[in-house]
């Protein structure tokens, strides 16, 4: 939860400059200048830094002059947040401040939400994109995210999925990690959360307790917190859930050994909105004061938005109830953070500066480019898309959200605004007329679509058209936090809009729009082509009209599974085969008795307008293992090649399974992706190079283990890739908690 912000009044110059910030001083390194100032500062100045405000009614500007805040949030444009900076700078020891906000998606341009980002399954472009948000965001005086959320999505009735980066653990790390230096590369620190094991609440429902094995905890949650820490992750934030019955906030074991020893992070731990608090609501502090005792003994350095720390800090320690070095190393924390960032050598931000950066054309371009790679194609029957206008004159455009601009910005938007949204209709509108084609636009039913009033224009519109375009799904509303739901449908009466549509006979086309995958239904089948397009920003309009006219191809692939219904949650590919493997039609196996197991889309699948080949996967490196007669690397090759008429990008996986061990293990493993883009008739190789300690998995301790036998991989377009090879593990071995080097078993 982020709080919503508020006006206050006052104005600060902005030429006023933290004293102390001479030549001789930025001569100094680092280390010399935290301890310069470490040393001159009061202990409620050090509680001080600290604390994270936000921006709500009541709040008082003067707290930040007096050294009371460290850090703020939802001071969310250029004029609050170079206001409220100007006045920590103005304090006793001029401190400026860490200025935060959620850049989930974009700050004023708004790219697709990451869930949709992550459907490009490239990290390159993930990381251009992240940059440009940053810009943006740094040039309105922002420059701490809180972003990305490296929680594995397990269960799509969490409504936090939207801001993940899907469902398994590898790709999450590669985008994390990906967001993490695109972030730096826009100037702006990146936090990873939530710390951890948040995604994995019972029902899906956000807030609701967690229960994770320490097995599933190492080899599903950890990871992609582990990459984007070695990406250079520069904060971690706790999550607001209790893991194995213990809130994060207050869990030593996970923020200290597991975070700081195991995983050598060396960052700010702050804890996420009003959970130092939340203690006492969990039941495991009985007021304010030991609240702050557990998060601080538990490895949180800065506590935000419940104001414990920076009330009940300076009394815990001259009581000896809280030691003055755990406080000291926090605050270091927090001012190598604030020196790392350049805040003390730059002055306070000129508003009139802010503007000119915002929105700009390259930006525009990025997100537009963003949103084209993040759409699925999931059916195409009769090759009805590409739109050819010598069979198509007239489109019926219709829909929810086929014009719904306040959904296309989406939910955790930064300073996105509606005005700047470019719709769907108007890119298609324009994109038709271009081509020479008549649209019509016709709702049929709002956003709710609880009446059908408005059915028979949408239908008389189908009838007169030689192609329906259907924008259906859920609404921004539906999805983010605190949108957890337990039924997966199309809200209202979409699905008998749908149904009315078909009735006409006229080809149709489904759009799905919204934060996750919703329950298709008929609607599927009824449809001639589908495509998935999540929510897809400011630029989604001309990105789906580009699309589906052909001047770009859909490239994108799921990655979550799509379920059939609600029932079949939690959907995950990596699944393991049970002590009765699941067989179609016998009742005596892993399974439903009322619908199969297996999902509407399988995790990593997407069409294009054009077709691939997979050759036999090529074993480059039949014996891994450890000393110099066997290879670090698993090396495995394939041949991709283009079988249609049409250039064409695709994404070549490679799965992993280990048939024998010790522990049963998933059936399969995602462990890379290469993605390819090939002309007609153009065959090229794929290249997969996966280091060994990625074949292994993690005892109760977070030992790694990497076990000597047989092991299969599996390429192809998704994770149903039929086409496989064995290898063999020669040596097995063994790796303590956080040392990525191996020893011998």
């Amino acid at each position: 939860m982020r709080g919503k912000a508020a006006r206050f009044g006052g104005r600060v110059l902005a030429s006023v400059l933290l004293a102390g910030c001479s030549m001789a001083a930025r001569s100094e390194t680092v280390d010399d200048r935290v301890e310069a100032l470490l040393a001159k500062m009061t202990l409620e100045e050090k509680a001080g830094q600290l604390n994270l405000v936000s921006l709500e009614p009541g709040f008082d500007p003067e707290s930040v002059r007096r050294g009371e805040v460290g850090a703020v949030i939802n001071f969310s444009n250029q004029n609050l947040a170079s206001n409220i900076d100007g006045y920590a700078r103005t304090s006793r020891l001029g401190i400026p401040l860490l200025i935060s906000l959620d850049i989930v998606h974009g700050y004023r341009t708004v790219f697709p939400l990451p869930i949709g980002m992550a459907a490009s399954f490239d990290p390159d472009l993930v990381r251009r994109a992240s940059a440009a948000a940053a810009r943006e965001t740094l040039a309105a005086g922002i420059n701490w995210s809180f972003s990305p959320m490296a929680d594995v999505a397990r269960d799509l009735r969490w409504g936090r999925v939207v801001e993940g980066l899907g469902e398994d653990t590898w790709l999450t790390g590669q985008l994390a990690a990906a967001q993490v230096e695109g972030f730096r590369d826009g100037g702006v620190a990146s936090t990873l959360k939530h710390f951890a094991g948040y995604s994995a609440v019972y029902g899906g429902r956000d807030y609701d307790v967690t229960w994770v094995s320490p097995t599933e905890l190492y080899d599903t949650h950890l990871p992609p917190f582990r990459a984007g820490i070695r990406a250079g992750a520069d904060s971690v934030m706790t999550a607001l859930t209790a893991l194995n019955a213990v809130p994060t906030t207050a869990d030593g074991h996970l923020m200290t050994q597991i975070l700081r020893r195991e995983m050598g992070f060396k960052g700010v731990v702050i804890a996420d909105w009003e959970a130092v608090a939340s203690l006492i609501k969990h039941g495991v502090a009985r007021d304010g004061a030991e609240a702050t005792r557990k998060a601080v003994a538990a490895g949180v350095d800065m506590d935000m938005t419940s104001g414990l720390f920076v009330k009940h800090l300076p009394e815990e320690v001259r009581a000896g109830r809280i030691s003055q070095a755990s406080v000291d190393e926090s605050v270091r924390r927090v001012l190598r953070l604030k020196f790392g960032l350049g805040l003390f050598d730059r002055p306070v931000l000129d508003p009139a500066t802010a503007e000119g950066r915002l929105l700009t054309p390259e930006t525009r371009a990025v997100a537009r480019e963003t949103a084209r790679a993040s759409f699925v194609l999931l059916k195409n029957d009769r090759n009805l898309l590409p739109i050819d206008p010598r069979t198509v004159k007239r489109i019926a455009l219709v829909g929810p959200f086929a014009d719904a601009k306040w959904d296309q910005v989406g939910p955790h938007e930064g300073n996105g605004q509606v005005d700047d949204v470019i719709s769907i209709r108007t890119g298609l509108t324009e994109r038709a007329a271009k081509a020479g084609i008549a649209l019509d636009y016709a709702a049929g039913c709002d956003r709710i679509c609880s009446e059908r009033a408005d059915f028979p224009k949408a239908i008389e519109a189908a009838k007169a058209a030689d192609l329906v375009v259907a924008v259906i799904g859920e609404g921004r509303d539906q999805s983010g936090e605190g949108s957890s739901r337990a039924y997966l449908g199309m809200r209202g009466l979409q699905q008998d809009l749908v149904q009315e549509l078909a009735a006409t006979g006229k080809p149709l086309l489904l759009l799905v729009f919204g934060g996750r995958p919703v329950e298709l239904h008929e609607a599927i089948d009824r449809a001639q082509a589908a495509m998935m397009i999540w929510i897809p920003g400011t630029e989604g309009g001309p990105a789906v009209a580009e699309t589906l006219f052909g001047d770009f191809d859909p490239s994108g692939k799921m990655p979550l599974s799509w379920p059939r219904t609600v029932g079949q949650m939690p959907l995950t590919y990596d699944r393991r085969a049970g002590g009765r493997p699941h067989i179609d039609g016998a009742r005596w196996t892993l399974g439903y008795n009322d619908e199969t197991i297996s999902p509407r889309f399988p995790f990593g699948y997407g069409l294009t307008y054009t077709s691939f080949a997979y050759g036999d996967p090529e074993v480059v490196t039949p014996k891994v293992g450890v000393g110099d007669r066997y290879e670090a690397v698993l090396e495995v090759r394939t041949s991709v090649t283009n079988t249609g008429t049409r250039p064409g990008r695709t994404v070549a996986q490679l799965y992993l399974n280990q048939p024998v061990a010790s522990r049963s293990r998933p059936l399969r493993l995602l462990k890379g992706a290469v993605p390819m883009v090939l002309a007609p008739g153009e065959t090229a190789v794929a290249t997969f190079r996966v280091p060994s300690r990625d074949l292994g998995f993690h005892d109760t301790d977070g030992t790694l283990v990497v076990e000597a036998g047989d092991y299969r991989v599996f390429v192809g377009e998704d994770s149903d890739a039929p086409k496989s090879a064995g290898f063999s593990v020669e040596t097995g071995w063994r790796s303590a908690p956080g040392n990525v080097e191996a020893s011998s078993r």
